[in-house]
């Protein structure tokens, strides 16, 4: 029996290796790596093809909902899984819609996370309660209605809005996405542009307020 072979991406060392020790007693999954940061995932995604992305969404540079649209954009076949503290209903909507494959709370797992990996591996759709409740209630009525600013951005746009709303510079922001200063500067321009903003402030504001970047 082949193994499903899982990928764990989280900004704490200690609860990347709770997650591998829950992981460790069935036999058919495979902790394959782990990667600390985004733009780790991505590279390891890339390396190892893992079957399964443990995913948790708040993580400095690239967050789980940037790099699960990265890991889509390139094709990646990887099945994305969150793990999160949060049920915050911003994050659940937006990390649906870049094609997560499932969303687990972290004070619920526990046993629950094998079977959610199987059956995401398996191609279903696994959400917490908690979160299906959330999910549920951004279906009704209200929903998708009028033009979301948000919306309007590029999935380029999304990460640069989250990587500036976090202090990064335009060169932070050039090395973080791999891309040139005049580059990150142009999409900036034109984040600040589609959203009607005139300053970092605001823009902090407004990440914060969509649950783009969380305040502990």
């Amino acid at each position: 029996m082949s193994k499903i072979s899982i990928l764990i991406v989280d900004d704490h060392a200690i609860l990347r290796e709770g997650v591998r020790a829950l992981l460790s007693v069935h036999e058919d999954l495979e902790v394959v790596g782990e990667a600390s940061d985004g733009q780790e995932a991505i590279g390891a995604v890339e390396r190892l093809d893992p079957d399964v992305v443990l995913m948790d969404i708040a993580m400095p540079g690239l967050g789980g909902i940037e790099t699960t649209i990265e890991l889509k954009k390139q094709g990646r076949r990887a099945k994305v899984l969150i793990l999160s503290q949060y049920e915050d209903r911003e994050y659940v909507r937006r990390l649906l819609k870049a094609g997560v494959s499932g969303y687990v709370l972290k004070k619920s797992a526990g046993s629950e996370l094998a079977g959610a990996i199987r059956a995401v591996h398996r191609g279903g759709l696994v959400l917490d309660p908690e979160v299906a409740r959330v999910a549920m209630a951004e279906a009704g009525p209200a929903a998708g209605g009028g033009g979301d600013p948000y919306e309007t951005l590029t999935d380029r746009e999304k990460q640069v809005l989250k990587l500036v709303a976090e202090g990064k510079s335009n060169k932070e922001v050039a090395e973080v996405l791999g891309i040139s200063v005049k580059t990150a500067m142009t999409h900036r321009e034109h984040v600040m542009e589609k959203l009607g903003l005139h300053n970092r402030t605001e823009l902090v504001r407004f990440a914060i307020k969509r649950g783009v970047i969380r305040v502990e």
